[in-house]
């Protein structure tokens, strides 16, 4: 269903997918300009045309338009960004695509999982890649920032030192916890080394995309006539019968 909302999303911003050889192949690096900033983009981008032997480029909401963003998402063969919510663009990536996503330091990938989520849906089929800063000296923050932009100069001192103290952001409810804005609008410098090494852990060689279409999924319909019966067999002792009717298309399924 959301490679079917990807596809008609293009066709109303009349971007086509073309067909792609692997000469074609290619790598998208999102670029942002006010904050999350990776600090040595340039570095970043070299090593990953030097890594996969791909030609790799950025896009910035900024600077382009929605509509040419998705067209060069829709034949990339991964795309790298900090974690924010320009990532829903990995809908439009070719199946077999990766998704490289960043995170700053102190915040931890596994307690934000929806692009990891995204990517793992049946039908998706992306690869996906978590990479975290763990270099405290590789951060810049901004506490004087208004709240909403990750400064936590209304906070008590003492709660701004053990923020500035901490080096994990404990799991809390979305979205205005101050310790993860102060975290997540962090700047950072990617550590190359540890980069390439996840990459190299996690995709084992260049990404391939996939050149067939996905067969269709056929899900088994509703289960027919339940019903729930109990009975009193005892003065202790009492029965509960759960019985229904398989699906009508089970029968044609390979279950």
């Amino acid at each position: 269903e959301i490679r079917q909302f990807a596809s008609i999303m293009m066709e109303r911003m009349n971007i086509s997918a073309g067909e792609k050889t692997e000469e074609d192949d290619y790598i998208v690096v999102f670029s942002r300009s006010t904050n999350r900033l990776i600090l040595n983009e340039a570095e970043l981008i070299l090593a990953l045309a030097q890594e996969f032997q791909m030609r790799t480029i950025t896009v910035s909401l900024d600077e382009q338009s929605f509509a040419s963003i998705i067209q060069i998402i829709s034949g990339a063969s991964m795309l790298v960004s900090m974690h924010g919510a320009q990532l829903i663009t990995s809908i439009f990536l070719p199946r077999g695509a990766a998704v490289i996503e960043l995170f700053p330091y102190a915040v931890n990938p596994e307690h934000y999982t929806p692009y990891k989520t995204l990517a793992s849906l049946p039908g998706m089929d992306l690869q996906y890649v978590a990479w975290r800063n763990t270099i405290g000296e590789n951060s810049v923050a901004y506490p004087d920032r208004p709240w909403d932009q990750g400064g936590i100069a209304h906070l008590e001192k003492e709660e701004q030192d053990r923020i500035m103290a901490s080096k994990e952001v404990p799991r809390h409810l979305c979205c205005r916890n101050p310790e993860w804005l102060f975290r997540i609008y962090q700047d950072t410098v990617v550590d190359v080394p540890s980069f390439l090494d996840v990459l190299r852990e996690s995709l084992k060689g260049k990404p391939s995309l996939k050149k067939t279409k996905a067969t269709s999924t056929v899900h088994p319909g509703r289960v027919r006539e339940p019903k729930c019966q109990t009975s009193v067999q005892a003065t202790n002792e009492a029965k509960l019968t759960v019985s229904w009717q398989i699906p009508w298309n089970l029968k044609y399924l390979k279950v």
